[in-house]
């Protein structure tokens, strides 16, 4: 199992970045699924702090986040993802995961090198069912 699949079968608390309360968005179906099965959700809504989101309450960035988070699930645009990735490695994360089409590898060296466990182009939702 690499470290990204270990962190993720080890995780309590994901921050699922890019989630909000819109139900038809794969964000939010994959969150409720990782819900369902015992994670923590956290919602980093970018740009819409103080939403309820899957009962949870939901932050503008990972910084604001309060407490551990042990994987960053991310759902915006490839070409978005730097800042996260540096916020992740900011707050000391235990990984960061770039879901299915996501994709940023100078970005996952960084937080490689800062200790970080990392994915990208992959499913967390797909790999915790193909793990159980």
């Amino acid at each position: 199992m690499d470290a990204a699949l270990t962190a993720l079968m080890n995780a309590k608390t994901i921050a699922v970045v890019g989630l909000d309360a819109r139900t038809s968005r794969p964000a939010y179906q994959i969150a409720s699924y990782l819900q369902a099965v015992g994670y923590r959700i956290i919602p980093v809504t970018l740009g819409q702090p103080g939403d309820v989101v899957l009962g949870e309450r939901a932050y503008e960035r990972l910084t604001d986040v309060p407490g551990h988070v042990d994987l960053v699930d991310v759902f915006v645009r490839s070409e978005n993802t730097g800042p996260i990735i540096d916020e992740a490695i900011a707050v000391g994360a235990g990984a960061v995961w770039l879901q299915a089409g996501i994709t940023n590898p100078d970005g996952l060296e960084r937080a490689k090198a800062a200790g970080l466990a990392v994915a990208q182009d992959r499913c967390t939702m797909v790999e915790h069912r193909s793990r159980r």
